[in-house]
């Protein structure tokens, strides 16, 4: 199982700060949360998706991975 982390309108769409997922993929889980919340639907594409830190394609097994952020974009100043 994967450690999956929401960080700010993330965690407001999906409802919690984090869960544990088992997909295979980094694919599989994006369509997976797109389905399970749609509000994370919405704004997913928009997200840095971080598989153990760094960013991945959507092939990306989630096999041996230990942690998933999912952060949305942030304004700055």
């Amino acid at each position: 199982m994967t450690r999956i982390r929401y960080f700010a309108a993330a965690e407001e769409a999906a409802g919690r700060a984090e869960e544990h997922r088992a997909e295979a993929t980094l694919g599989e889980l994006r369509a997976a949360l797109a389905a399970e919340y749609p509000g994370l639907g919405g704004i997913l594409p928009r997200c840095a998706v971080l598989v153990d830190g760094e960013r991945r394609g959507d092939d990306a097994p989630l096999a041996g991975a230990t942690t998933v952020d999912v952060l949305p974009p942030f304004a700055g100043g």
